[in-house]
């Protein structure tokens, strides 16, 4: 039987298992085990056994609970209100005004929680009530916290950067310095458009509040300090080469223990609730990664990746007209997948054919990351239309409707740095260069 043939048979019992509703890593498990009992002749159980070991056994690794401890930590806290207080001042005069808080609240959240859906959903729940009270429009402030939200895939500290460094192999404090410049980028393009809205719908933003001084605005951003020492203290210790990822993951939860207990929302509760949380997020993680691993040990056995290596190599396919194919597919499977599960999923059979197209993987980790962001407001399986719905009580689709300008702008995002690729390269290089 040709390769093709098994790539289309082990990608039908995929989708049909994940279609019936069974679990993600399961489903990975089952697919592996049929390549490797049908098309490769391999000792299925044993290397089953010898994956599950060596894909939790990674010192990299112990970096993602700590990671979503500490976004569970401050995800408890009263730092949503705090951020809220601290930044409306300064953006009272933006054409826009209030509704840039949802950007750079998400922008400033996702730099300590590291899931887009925990950073929509604290923001969200103080934002959507103040911008409603307030005679902001529905539809913008929506779509820009469905949008925004997204950020927190693509700001480090970032989960799904931890996802794909161990699945790539390669270094996730690189990664975490490559996501810096474009994160800022893709908030400023937020923030750009819903300038550009307003300009263009003027009767539909409430007039300017009360002037502030220079000095009113600087005591009520005081209650940001503590976050923003935070965010300095996690990515500045990785791009001094003071500590790993692992070790900035420690120190981010030391300070959002000090946080939560200044803040006086440390309680014997809120820390088991933080703990459980992290527990859950962080086995639901491993068990895909048990299964991922296991299906691109599967896949290696059947010779697929190397194949498709071949074919690409073969039909000496440029580069962007690869990335382009891959976009439009990662946005298709966004409609039926959440991230981690894409990244998973494909990186056995995507990246050799990644490399062989000479695209570098690092770069290739982040562009990845804006396509996933784009699937985070995609029908029917978006996880932040989930988390507004959850928070509005709205239709999905009308919440959908309100994102597509800011899917818009991820597309433009895309293409800048494919455009422009220093802009994911130019940190990571300088950190080589040190």
């Amino acid at each position: 039987m040709d390769l093709i043939t098994v790539g289309l048979i082990l990608l039908a019992i995929l989708f049909l298992m994940l279609g019936l509703g069974v679990w993600i890593a399961p489903a990975l498990i089952a697919v592996g085990l049929v390549a490797m009992e049908f098309f490769a002749g391999a000792p299925a159980g044993s290397i089953l056994a010898s994956n599950s070991w060596s894909s939790s056994a990674s010192w990299t690794m112990t970096a993602l609970p700590l990671f979503i401890w500490m976004g569970e930590i401050l995800y408890r806290t009263r730092l949503s209100d705090d951020m809220f207080a601290g930044l409306s001042p300064w953006v009272g005069r933006l054409p826009g005004r209030l509704m840039h808080v949802n950007v750079f609240g998400c922008a400033i959240f996702a730099a300590v929680s590291g899931s887009s859906a925990a950073t929509a959903a604290t923001i969200g729940r103080i934002s959507l009530p103040e911008l409603k009270a307030r005679g902001y429009p529905e539809s913008i402030s929506l779509g820009s916290l469905a949008g925004s939200g997204t950020l927190g895939l693509l700001i480090p500290p970032s989960i799904i950067m931890i996802v794909y460094g161990v699945a790539a192999q390669i270094s996730v404090a690189r990664l975490f310095i490559a996501g810096v410049l474009p994160g800022i980028m893709l908030a400023a393009l937020f923030s750009g458009y819903l300038v550009l809205w307003s300009l263009l719908n003027k009767d539909k933003i409430p007039p300017p509040e009360a002037r502030m001084s220079f000095g009113e605005k600087l005591r009520a951003s005081r209650r940001l300090i503590p976050v923003l020492l935070l965010i300095g203290g996690v990515i500045g210790s990785i791009y001094a080469g003071i500590a790993t990822a692992t070790e900035a993951a420690a120190v981010g939860v030391v300070g959002a223990l000090l946080i939560a207990a200044l803040s006086g929302s440390l309680t014997p509760a809120t820390l088991l609730d933080s703990l459980l949380g992290a527990v859950r997020t962080s086995c639901m993680i491993f068990f895909i990664l048990l299964g991922a691993a296991y299906l691109t040990s599967a896949m290696s056995f059947t010779g697929l990746p190397a194949a498709l290596a071949d074919w690409i190599v073969a039909m000496k396919l440029d580069a962007w007209l690869l990335l382009v194919a891959l976009t439009l597919f990662f946005i298709v499977l966004g409609c039926f997948l959440d991230g981690i599960s894409i990244v998973l999923l494909t990186t056995s059979v995507i990246l050799p054919a990644v490399q062989a197209a000479g695209v570098d993987l690092l770069w290739f980790g982040i562009y990845l990351i804006f396509v996933i962001e784009m699937a985070q407001i995609t029908p029917p399986v978006g996880f932040n239309l989930f988390v507004v719905q959850s928070l509005t009580g709205k239709d999905m689709f009308l919440v959908a409707k309100y994102c597509l300008p800011f899917f818009l702008v991820m597309v433009l995002g895309t293409i800048m740095i494919t455009v422009f690729p220093d802009i994911v390269m130019a940190l990571p290089k300088a950190m080589i260069a040190r």
